[in-house]
């Protein structure tokens, strides 16, 4: 992805997101001079990976394979004593797919904050982590259990959330306009805990053709560093 395309993700979503009423933290627009200018103090949000993420997934076309996420809070796994949740907000373009994958230990609840409707593809996953597609799926829609057919799409309008349990295959995309989700979480771990039913990447090359609006979670080793700002 070109960084001026990302940047105007970021302004995009930016708005968005203030239209829901909706807040982030300052972090969220800290200049990449302002990262470079942070001390240990700021060690948590770059280690748990908290802030702006956006990405095509590695197909090239966001339009059509993408997500924009914004990590607010997050343990890390590594650390027992760290927070044991996670939240983030997502921004789900209309038609826009996050394509099937589940996660070997997070469970979350996958929530519709505000804008159109999010659909939700559903498939438990057999034991060498391919698709069941004979298996009927148990879930919970707002506390209500639920029992779909592998493969089903749920609806969920605004307020309406889904859980989703370790090793449940899901994919979703927005309908009827943009939508933003909310997503409650055990500890995100977005390096070992993603698994793609098709092979593709987590993160996005990037073709640095103008500098960063707002730096992404995987900028900050570039800008930030603890030890160095530590003296």
């Amino acid at each position: 992805m070109k960084r001026s395309t990302i940047n105007a993700i970021l302004r995009a979503a930016d708005a968005f997101i203030r239209e829901c009423g909706f807040h982030l933290p300052p972090f969220a627009y800290w200049t990449p001079e302002e990262w470079r200018a942070r001390g240990p103090e700021c060690a948590e949000i770059a280690t748990n990976r908290l802030g702006w993420d956006i990405t095509d997934f590695g197909i090239g076309d966001f339009a059509h394979t993408g997500l924009t996420l914004f990590t607010l809070r997050n343990g890390h796994p590594r650390e027992p004593v760290s927070k044991p949740y996670a939240e983030k907000i997502l921004i789900v373009e209309e038609g826009q797919i996050t394509p099937l994958h589940f996660h070997w230990r997070k469970t979350e609840d996958i929530i519709n904050r505000s804008g159109g409707v999010l659909a939700v593809q559903l498939y438990a996953s057999t034991s060498d982590e391919r698709l069941d597609e004979t298996r009927p799926i148990t879930i919970s829609l707002d506390g209500m259990q639920r029992t779909v057919a592998a493969g089903s799409v749920i609806t969920l309008q605004p307020g309406e959330s889904v859980t989703l349990p370790p090793r449940l295959y899901h994919a979703f995309w927005g309908e009827k306009g943009r939508v933003l989700v909310g997503e409650v979480s055990s500890i995100n771990d977005d390096a070992t805990d993603n698994r793609f039913l098709r092979p593709i990447g987590r993160f996005p090359d990037i073709d640095e053709d103008e500098p960063p609006l707002y730096l992404l979670c995987t900028d900050y080793e570039r800008f930030f560093s603890v030890q160095q700002n530590n003296g």
